[in-house]
């Protein structure tokens, strides 16, 4: 009870550890990695596509989608379809793509049989509106990133701001976790690209050359689309 916030309707914690803590006790999870695998699956599925998460970047997941009769998606920049949320933006409906990403889908291979939903600026009302529909224990978990000199998890603004514009279309009681996400938001609401562009993750992406992406990134409820795994793939739920 001390971690799992279960006092409370409305929970927030960070990454693999959140999973563990908050997702037993929970009628829905919400996994948001906004930069990028949560808005990439958003973009993508949101025009017809089915998004397959999948942790590693290597062989076995050029096997993988070879046995599901997939798309394996590639480096930013070097593929037609990549983590770059800008990539997606013309992806054919009914494409399926395998979508690697060390931080938002090793969360979502590890919630289990519990409702979960790929959330993002883009999507957030719409996000919370589907989560509601599972009961009002709602768990919310930002993936944060990784700090490549250790792999340890770095807490991510861009994380933390989405967790919040979420969180606050949900209803129920917060944990103070929870009411700390929506602080940020509504402090940062109105100053959403710039602050995005100067945070760690966004400076990264600039300096990769990924500016644009962060105008995609940074489009708050432009989508409607709330991504739901269902047989170990994002699709689209109404």
């Amino acid at each position: 009870m001390t971690f799992n916030q279960t006092e409370f309707d409305i929970r927030c914690e960070w990454g693999e550890n959140g999973i563990i803590q908050l997702v037993p006790d929970s009628d829905a999870v919400i996994i948001v990695d906004v930069m990028s695998f949560s808005t990439a699956t958003a973009v993508a599925v949101s025009r017809g596509a089915t998004v397959y998460p999948y942790r590693f970047k290597d062989d076995s997941a050029v096997e993988y989608a070879n046995s599901i009769d997939a798309v394996l998606a590639g480096s930013r920049g070097k593929s037609e379809h990549s983590l770059s949320p800008n990539s997606l933006l013309n992806i054919p409906s009914g494409n399926r793509l395998v979508l690697p990403s060390p931080n938002g889908s090793t969360l979502t291979l590890m919630t289990g049989d519990v409702p979960t939903i790929a959330g993002c600026l883009r999507n957030a009302q719409a996000v919370a509106g589907i989560a509601s529909r599972y009961g009002r224990r709602i768990s919310v978990v930002p993936a944060g990133e990784r700090w490549k000199h250790d792999g340890s998890i770095r807490f991510a603004f861009e994380d933390l701001l989405g967790a919040g514009a979420i969180i606050h279309h949900l209803n129920g009681a917060l944990s103070p976790e929870a009411e700390a996400a929506v602080a940020v938001f509504n402090k940062s609401r109105d100053n959403i690209i710039q602050l995005l562009k100067q945070c760690s993750s966004g400076k990264e992406l600039i300096g990769m050359g990924f500016e644009n992406d962060i105008d995609t990134i940074a489009e708050l409820d432009c989508d409607d689309c709330a991504p739901m795994l269902k047989n170990g793939a994002y699709v689209k739920v109404e």
